[in-house]
């Protein structure tokens, strides 16, 4: 959905300057279809806002991140080709655009100033990241000195997204002479993330007297969630406007430019809490990856358990219950009251339901591997059967009717390997995999709070697989409180197992923890990507040999 900002205070005269941030989704890749994007939002925000300068996010060209399409030997005429076509398009306002530029045989990522139908400022990004998710130096060169670019009358610095991060590209600008800072971004959610970018920027802006606007990318692209919450502060180091994380639109704020551009202060939203920010970022995660890979419809187990019920949640919320269909497959060892939990969730939300008994499959392979397992005593082989069965199911429903299989694999399974290769692991995006258990029981509660579609006694039950008679996740695993606290300082914080010990944990939890995360890599090599919510996700940000004689004793 659309929102746009406060009714604008002031036209623009007299040192008056009125700036929209376009705080948008892009396809990567999509460079026409971007372009397209572009022109509509600046004339919209011309004509709606009379903007004189319109901000998008960092790489709104290509999309972000655009990763090896950087490397095809078309780029350059594709990205020349919409440079034309926005400087020809007669957009009103200045527009400051994400692109990547190459200049003199090297390829920068680079903010372009568009004003008057022509290309007025080319600022080339002095930072490129290269740790966690970020892989920039791998396709851009480092660019080198300020640009304070005239627009309006005013002088405004460029910098790109992680040039405000680091010492050099706002003192510089500002020693050059820019009232204005500018900033474009791509920055990815995680926990936590908004309340660092604004100790940054009321730093950045207090330090260097210079009011900063900060636009950002929303949507998803892949496991990485974009959040939006663009924002401005003055420079006094306080914060003017802010926009709500996850909101689509166009936002205005207006500037009285004569000592120092200063932003007219608007109502800043309201805080949100913890459950339903990571909330919103899931929902963000599975519309934008199922919508923008053509998805008509996804289709998912519903076992009655929690890690189901919260997929099965996001899932109608993200894209709507017609396009969700949930499948219950019991087997001997499901319980009733499982059967009764998912088909009432099922019935509250309004999504597709069917049972499909895996018993008769099952049996049928068990026939078949009669011969070959006589004489050998049933073990986690049949368990894993049983999984493997219910995959099959599900990959034959997404062939048969093009539905995007979601899986229901939450963080902490994921990190010791409590999953199944080719049964719960089969499917095409897990929409928990970055999420740790204890939280899953967390974002049950939020969801609950809105409107009460999963049976409490999924939240409250003891986990189960249901894969053997009265079992428990917690029969093969430490409890998931502390669980989750090991994982949390040997997977997001590298703490060694000496270190863990050190923080009150038992010697033998620490080590068997430890060891099957080390030795389940393999399956996480194999699972299907998911959102990522913190600072270190399984996937782009975590990426260890299978093959190791490393030892994590110290």
């Amino acid at each position: 959905m659309s929102v746009s900002g406060n009714t604008p205070l002031f036209n623009t005269s007299h040192g008056k300057l009125r700036i929209v941030m376009a705080q948008m989704d892009f396809l990567v890749g999509d460079i026409p279809g971007n372009t397209a994007l572009i022109i509509e939002a600046a004339k919209r925000a011309y004509s709606e806002h009379e903007a004189d300068i319109v901000v998008f996010p960092e790489l709104c060209i290509t999309g972000y991140p655009p990763e090896d399409l950087l490397l095809r030997p078309s780029l350059n005429l594709r990205v020349s080709e919409a440079l034309e076509c926005l400087q020809n398009a007669e957009l009103g306002a200045a527009i400051v655009i994400g692109v990547p530029l190459r200049n003199d045989g090297l390829l920068y990522n680079a903010a372009v100033v568009i004003d008057g139908g022509k290309v007025t400022g080319r600022y080339f990004k002095r930072f490129p990241p290269n740790y966690q998710v970020f892989d920039e130096k791998r396709y851009f060169a480092e660019g080198t000195g300020a640009l304070v670019v005239d627009i309006r009358g005013v002088p405004v610095g460029l910098t790109v997204c992680e040039d405000i991060w680091a010492n050099g590209p706002v003192e510089d600008s500002v020693a050059a002479g820019a009232r204005l800072i500018i900033n474009l971004n791509a920055s990815p959610y995680d926990i936590g993330k908004q309340a660092r970018r604004k100790a940054l920027l009321e730093h950045k802006s207090r330090e260097n007297r210079v009011s900063i606007v900060y636009t950002n990318l929303v949507g998803a692209q892949d496991e990485l969630v974009f959040d939006g919450g663009s924002m401005v502060f003055d420079h006094s180091g306080t914060l003017a406007v802010e926009v709500p994380q996850f909101a689509h639109g166009l936002f205005p704020v207006d500037f009285l430019c004569d000592s120092h551009c200063q932003p007219a202060s608007q109502p800043l939203p309201a805080e949100p809490s913890l459950e339903a920010n990571i909330y919103n970022a899931l929902v963000t995660g599975v519309r934008d990856y199922a919508t923008k890979n053509g998805f008509r419809s996804v289709v998912l187990g519903l076992s009655g358990g929690i890690d189901s019920a919260v997929t099965l949640a996001v899932a109608a919320d993200a894209l709507g219950p017609e396009r969700v269909r949930a499948v219950m497959m019991p087997f001997r060892y499901t319980a009733d009251i499982s059967l009764e939990d998912a088909e009432a969730q099922a019935m509250a939300m309004g999504v597709q339901y069917d049972v499909y008994s895996i018993e008769p499959m099952y049996d049928a392979f068990m026939g078949v591997l009669a011969a070959p397992f006589e004489g050998t005593t049933a073990d986690t082989t049949e368990e894993n059967l049983q999984a493997r069965i219910r995959g099959t199911v599900l990959m034959s429903l997404s062939n048969k009717f093009g539905s995007l299989v979601l899986t229901t694999g939450n963080k902490s399974e994921m990190a010791v390997g409590y999953s199944t290769l080719y049964g719960d692991m089969a499917g095409g995006f897990d929409v928990l995999k970055d999420v740790p258990k204890t939280l899953v029981f967390r974002l049950a509660w939020y969801r609950n709070s809105l409107s009460p579609v999963i049976p409490e006694r999924v939240i409250t039950r003891p986990p189960s697989a249901e894969l053997a008679p009265d079992q428990k996740d917690e029969d093969s695993l430490p409890a998931y409180d502390v669980l989750d606290q090991i994982l949390s300082l040997y997977v997001e914080r590298d703490f060694s197992a000496d270190a863990i010990v050190a923080e009150g944990f038992d010697q033998a939890d620490v080590s068997r923890v430890i060891r099957l995360v080390d030795i389940n890599e393999y399956k996480r090599r194999q699972a299907p990507i998911g959102v990522r919510i913190t600072e270190r996700g399984f996937g782009k940000d975590r990426r260890y040999p299978i093959t190791s004689g490393w030892k994590s004793g110290n």
